[in-house]
């Protein structure tokens, strides 16, 4: 006897267990409406922890905001939430859908980013190498400058050289006659 009772209760737990916990409602929302309200609100939990106060400095209200996107109240959310979260198995199938969805969207983020401070890298690369030419022909024209003026000085003293070499030679020459005259 004991055993039949246990049979039944064993029977009768397992057919039990086949059969949905919660009833389907009448205004169920779609799978992949339900995996696209998952995914908003993720975002929108993200942007609060970042920021707790930008939503409310913009007026949103992350609840109302849902409901009024996706026409839909907080009754029938609720209702077709308990009723994907009981089989787990697909509910969990509808989390990592979402979560697969945040992590293609990270990566596309990531991707505009690194472009971003590649672009960012190459503009402070080009505006360093142009103050770096300028200060180059800054200095390229204070040498010139300066090899300028030390040729003006080379060439003045060459002529004062010349000068002087001339004079010497006049005065040679000058020298010669009269030694010439006086012989």
């Amino acid at each position: 006897m004991k055993k039949v009772i246990s049979l039944f209760i064993l029977v009768a737990s397992f057919f039990s267990c086949n059969k949905d916990l919660v009833e389907r409602p009448d205004n169920l929302i779609d799978k992949k409406v339900m995996a696209a309200i998952f995914y908003d609100i993720s975002l929108l939990e993200a942007i609060r922890y970042q920021d707790p106060n930008s939503l409310y400095k913009n007026g949103v209200n992350p609840k109302t905001y849902i409901f009024k996107k996706y026409k839909i109240d907080s009754i029938q959310f609720a209702k077709s939430n308990a009723y994907y979260a009981s089989d787990y198995r697909e509910y969990k199938k509808m989390f990592d859908a979402v979560n697969d969805r945040l992590k293609k969207e990270k990566d596309v983020v990531d991707l505009i980013n690194k472009k971003a401070e590649k672009k960012e890298a190459a503009l402070k690369k080009a505006k360093g190498k142009k103050i770096l030419d300028s200060i180059n022909k800054v200095k390229k024209a204070k040498e010139l400058k300066i090899k300028k003026e030390k040729d003006s000085i080379s060439k003045s003293k060459k002529r004062k050289e010349l000068k002087i070499k001339k004079i010497d030679s006049i005065k040679k020459a000058k020298k010669g006659k009269n030694l010439k005259l006086k012989k």
